[in-house]
């Protein structure tokens, strides 16, 4: 029994040493597709006040990521009004079409072929990035697994580089995963809830079961939020309503953008090992009795 004791100790430590391998060698850059960016915040661009305000946010959070919602961005054009898309350098941001609004696939193919040719407008001639969001549920703006599927497979084999968002499924993850998705992006909790990370579990298992980069969209409400995701091993994390609805928005994107770096090397340093009991930080020896 003694002898079964000591080994399960010593495979214990052992998958814990591979662990704190693993993810102190985590790579310190964001990698899509082949394509390395500097940031792990990645940043949406609706529901700011002032197009003023949602440039000054996107530029102080350092993100190099920028997705837009096509349908938006196409609809402000027809009304002949400025939108994000001409307010920002694209000459060093990287544009991340998304097709939110669409509630079905055909639809989300349409915008995202859309997305595509708003990408080479851009100058961004290699940018294939889609944001793949199928949300039939207006109420509780859940998306639809079944449709981000069958999109997903449609635009891989159009070359499309996929990013789709889903519900925190890890079954639905690897099975984008396996159809040859860019990343997966589960939903912390429901999308501009603010609630932040309802989903831990289920995160947990998408994170441990995948090869490919982990997202976290959705739910994020303050900066703590973000560290969580990224503590816990996310590769990235976007944020759009807690910015743009911050008191502060400039604000709120710096502290987002600190707490992504802050979760970054604390999940990457490995946490110590959590004890029932206090442990003595400074030894007793030499102490008088």
């Amino acid at each position: 029994m003694s002898f079964y004791i000591i080994f399960i100790v010593f495979l214990y430590c052992i998958l814990d040493m591979l662990r704190q391998k693993q993810t102190r060698n985590k790579t310190s850059q964001l990698i899509i597709a082949n394509k390395i960016f500097h940031s792990r915040l990645m940043i949406g661009t609706g529901k700011y006040t002032s197009l003023k305000i949602a440039k000054e946010s996107i530029e102080i959070s350092k993100a190099n990521i920028v997705t837009v919602a096509i349908r938006r961005a196409n609809s402000i054009k027809l009304q002949g009004k400025s939108n994000i898309i001409d307010g920002l350098n694209w000459q060093s941001l990287w544009l991340l079409p998304n097709t939110a609004g669409c509630c079905n696939v055909e639809e989300a193919i349409r915008i995202a072929a859309l997305g595509r040719e708003m990408s080479k407008k851009l100058g961004q001639l290699d940018n294939n990035f889609i944001k793949l969001e199928v949300i039939p549920d207006y109420n509780n703006l859940l998306p639809d697994p079944i449709g981000t599927l069958k999109a997903a497979e449609f635009l891989v084999q159009k070359n499309f580089t996929v990013l789709p968002y889903i519900n925190a499924d890890p079954v639905l993850a690897k099975q984008l995963e396996e159809i040859g998705c860019a990343t997966v992006m589960p939903l912390g909790s429901p999308i501009g809830s603010g609630q932040g990370l309802n989903n831990l579990e289920n995160l947990k298992i998408i994170l441990a079961n995948s090869t490919i980069p982990v997202i976290i969209d959705a739910g994020i409400g303050t900066a703590s939020d973000a560290v969580r995701a990224m503590e816990l091993g996310a590769d990235a994390v976007l944020i759009n309503s807690a910015i743009a609805k911050a008191y502060k928005p400039q604000l709120m994107a710096l502290a987002m953008k600190y707490g992504i770096i802050s979760g970054y090397h604390a999940f990457c340093s490995g946490r110590m090992q959590q004890n029932n009991i206090a442990q003595a930080s400074s030894p007793l020896f030499g102490l008088p009795y």
